[in-house]
């Protein structure tokens, strides 16, 4: 009996010393009652979760505008170093004009140089308007195209051929893939401190 007795009261003055007093807790609640914390919280998830959806969102509308224009430029001729409609296209200059015209972004003029300019990702990542690479020339990053959705992508393949969609699920393809990237738009300019 005398043990119970004592394990009783070991076990109840653990318990108090586990828990905070009452009154601490009712000091943080008055205090966040106080200062709206948890509104302010809750405006803040807000918020940032409209800022993240409409940035989803422009993304998402920027790179189907890419898509559109692209697909609009099919049967375009392949002309080496062109990067023109009037000239005709090869690859990179192909991708370097699509992303001119509708996203107002200036990439690279070489294949090579785009990669090195861009967002590596991971293939299960593609998404449509990023940029996929292969080696088609016994060197790295040697052919570019534009990444349409479905496995599939657009490009200006070859002198002779004209600007098409390819399946890059075809052996031809999936031997030289090189990697896929991403196009980060350049954040907005920022106005110095002080001056308005």
């Amino acid at each position: 009996m005398l043990r119970r007795l004592s394990l009783a009261l070991l076990l109840a003055a653990g318990s108090v010393h586990a828990a905070p007093p009452a009154s601490a807790e009712d000091d943080i609640g008055r205090f966040m009652a106080e200062k709206r914390l948890v509104d302010r919280i809750g405006e803040v998830r807000a918020t940032v979760g409209d800022r993240v959806s409409a940035g989803a969102s422009h993304v998402a509308q920027r790179a189907s505008e890419l898509v559109v224009t692209a697909m609009g430029f099919l049967g375009v001729p392949y002309r080496r170093g062109g990067n023109s409609v009037d000239t005709g296209f090869d690859c990179s200059g192909f991708v370097k004009a699509m992303f001119e015209q509708t996203v107002g972004l200036i990439l690279p003029r070489r294949a090579d140089e785009q990669a090195a300019a861009t967002q590596k990702i991971d293939k299960q990542e593609l998404q449509p308007g990023d940029l996929v690479f292969f080696n088609t020339m016994r060197r790295a990053f040697s052919h570019v195209g534009i990444y349409i959705g479905d496995n599939k992508f657009i490009h200006s393949p070859r002198p002779g051929a004209q600007v098409r969609v390819e399946d890059m699920g075809l052996s031809y393809w999936t031997t030289r893939f090189d990697g896929a990237r991403r196009v980060l738009a350049p954040p907005p300019a920022q106005t110095p401190a002080g001056s308005q």
